[in-house]
């Protein structure tokens, strides 16, 4: 292991401490209420001086962002690994780019 957090990992993670599928909509609702607070924390550039000090922060924020979309994933047994590059490749259609998406990365 290389020290790297892959999504597969996260969503078991997640899926393990917190999976309620019947309060899918519970996730969306928090998702939406973190998006705003990531919007606050950006507004006011609340970047922390050190890891004890997350606390408000856009890094806090930005996982928490990506927790509850998982969970939301994990509502629907959305293998979200899969997905990334069907999505990325209709992406690249509608908005090409010099950049190339690859796998097993």
């Amino acid at each position: 292991m290389d020290g790297r957090i892959t999504i597969q990992y996260l969503q078991a993670y997640i899926k393990a401490k917190d999976h309620h599928p019947e309060r899918a909509k519970d996730y969306l609702l928090k998702l939406v209420e973190e998006t705003g607070e990531l919007a606050r924390a950006m507004r006011k550039e609340r970047i922390p001086a050190s890891p004890d000090q997350i606390k408000g922060t856009i890094e806090e924020e930005i996982w928490d962002i990506l927790y509850y979309a998982l969970a939301a994933a994990n509502c629907y047994d959305i293998d979200v690994e899969t997905w990334i590059p069907i999505k990325e490749k209709l992406n690249q259609q509608k908005y090409p780019s010099e950049a190339q998406f690859e796998l097993d990365r």
